[in-house]
């Protein structure tokens, strides 16, 4: 073959160096054109497999394309309302930066082409998903954390819990140790015993250590009605201003019968 391209190129009235530059770009063509063909053999064996798999026809393909682009592009108007939806109802909660970038991300889904919409969808959704998870772990902790405050309030309204707080701060705050503990035990015992719902129907005194009105133990907790250790943190407040210890508020109630 290549004698006998020489032979030719020899012969041939046109010369030598405009044959070979000739060649030479019928050679940069084909190399630029391989891949654009290869890309459109591409194209048409795809289009056929899809043709195929629809039974559709190749004139019906571009509407079936149109078909399936406005399918995801709904999909993506849903899946960012409710992605921007779960961000409102938990940002406050947990970490919402995940969820942000990815709607971030699909909101400018007409732009998309299809391969890079269709992720788009999936990480939205998923970083919604994971949020959503996360407020209502948080909305668990919450509710456990609630719970136990509770359990917590109920058990020092009991005049076990009641004694055991008073105890506890008036050793603290006021350094007063047992001997003061067990003047005061009987004090509040003969008032209310150490009964936070306790009420005196006649003089209108109310609570552990009856105060009147009972209106006044508001200065300790706007709670004063419903929790024993709000009403013994006004209780021992106020025989400290007005006794010095709680033996002298029972000596004086020992005498008049009301301290």
């Amino acid at each position: 073959m290549l004698s006998s391209l020489r032979t030719t190129l020899k012969n041939s009235p046109v010369p030598f160096g405009r044959v070979v530059a000739g060649a030479a770009a019928v050679l940069v063509s084909a190399s630029l054109l391989a891949p654009a063909m290869a890309q459109q053999q591409e194209s048409e064996q795809k289009t056929r497999e899809l043709s195929q798999a629809t039974g559709m026809r190749h004139e019906q393909l571009s509407v079936y394309d149109s078909i399936v682009r406005d399918r995801l592009e709904r999909e993506a108007k849903t899946t960012l309302s409710g992605a921007e939806a779960t961000v409102a109802a938990n940002e406050a909660k947990a970490d919402a930066s995940a969820a942000k970038t990815a709607i971030a991300g699909l909101s400018g889904y007409t732009q998309l082409d299809e391969g890079t919409l269709r992720d788009s969808i999936v990480e939205t959704q998923a970083a919604s998903d994971a949020l959503a998870a996360a407020g209502a772990e948080a909305d668990r902790r919450a509710a456990e954390a609630a719970a136990a405050a509770a359990a917590a309030l109920a058990n020092a309204n009991t005049p076990a819990g009641a004694k055991a707080t008073a105890a506890s701060i008036a050793a603290s705050q006021y350094g007063w140790g047992a001997d003061q503990f067990q003047c005061l035990d009987k004090l509040w015992q003969r008032e209310s015993g150490w009964n936070y719902q306790a009420s005196n129907s006649g003089s209108g005194a109310t609570g552990i250590p009856q105060a009147l009105p009972g209106s006044k133990m508001a200065t300790f907790g706007s709670d004063w009605a419903t929790n024993a250790t709000t009403q013994i943190k006004w209780g021992l407040d106020y025989i400290s201003r007005g006794y010095g210890t709680p033996c002298s508020a029972w000596g004086h109630s020992e005498s008049v019968n009301w301290y």
